[in-house]
């Protein structure tokens, strides 16, 4: 069983102060963030063929190496590099680290951004068939390479994300579940209800713990290991001057319906930890009510 991130309520807390310091799958520059990029980043950025063939290889298969994107395209490593710089600072690619290796996927956000500005009044069907396609591309990826990525930048310091992430107290204010674990290599976690029944929806262990820059768990229901062995959760802060990258790379899913649960849970749970860090409190709605039924469905398997 796969947990959607964020499937209990928020509860209400008091509020945080403010800190001086001064965002696909996927993606929360576009949909959370303002005032680091615009649409004229994106639209530069498309206006190049080559940039907009990049794109489309990234489309048929996600998650590829530079030597991988160059081969085809008969272009010079220097020059891949220097597009892929334009289109990652247009938020449209993102970058893991898998080893040695740098892989790029692609970020449809930016594009559904402005979807939603010049299109969604006028062209409702076509936005629902370009979120079809979206769901398949992301299904595409390889198996050995991560199932789910998610971006977003917060208006904070990488201590701050950590202690978020990692905090009890916090977590239940934006997540609805507190993570408990002194958060060493080769210690458990859990992933509490904070109704007062104790309930854990997600237990594993912590495999990498680097603070304040990367941690990385097993995420699974408590129990047995699932046959397919288990899924992980890393979590990378990136300082970037005034801001933080945060990026949640979810691998190793079961199925499709895996996929479908993380995908509106960890935006859901991001854009609560955003709103937390930058103005003190949670979003005034918890944003998985909108998928009340996944939510339900996947919190009753853990009931008693």
């Amino acid at each position: 069983m796969v947990y959607a991130p964020g499937d209990a309520l928020a509860v209400a807390g008091p509020a945080v102060p403010m800190w001086p310091v001064s965002v696909l799958t996927y993606a929360g520059k576009y949909l959370h963030n303002t005032g680091v990029g615009d649409d004229d980043t994106v639209f530069k950025a498309l206006a190049d063929p080559t940039r907009r063939a990049v794109l489309d290889r990234l489309r048929e298969r996600n998650g590829q190496t530079l030597g991988e994107l160059c081969e085809p395209l008969a272009m010079a490593r220097q020059s891949a590099t220097q597009h892929l710089g334009v289109l990652e600072t247009a938020n449209l690619i993102t970058t893991v680290r898998r080893g040695r290796e740098k892989l790029h996927y692609l970020n449809p956000v930016p594009l559904w951004a402005i979807q939603e500005r010049w299109i969604a009044k006028f062209e409702q069907p076509r936005l629902r068939a370009l979120s079809a396609v979206k769901r398949r591309a992301e299904e595409d990826t390889m198996a050995d390479r991560p199932s789910y990525v998610y971006v977003t930048y917060i208006e904070s310091s990488p201590e701050r994300v950590w202690e978020a992430l990692t905090d009890p107290d916090l977590t239940a204010q934006y997540w609805g579940h507190s993570n408990v674990s002194d958060w060493r290599a080769g210690s458990s976690w859990e992933h509490r209800r904070v109704d007062g029944s104790g309930i854990a929806d997600v237990a594993g262990t912590v495999l990498e713990s680097a603070p304040p820059r990367r941690l990385t768990m097993t995420f699974d229901a408590p129990g047995e290991a699932p046959p397919q062995g288990p899924t992980t959760v890393t979590f990378d802060i990136e300082p970037y001057h005034e801001i933080v990258r945060l990026t949640v790379t979810h691998e190793n899913l079961a199925d499709g319906d895996a996929l479908e649960a993380v995908s509106a849970g960890w935006p859901a749970v991001f854009a609560n930890l955003k709103s937390l860090l930058e103005t003190g409190h949670v979003l005034p709605r918890a944003p998985w009510e909108m998928h009340n039924e996944l939510r339900s469905a996947q919190m009753s398997r853990n009931d008693p």
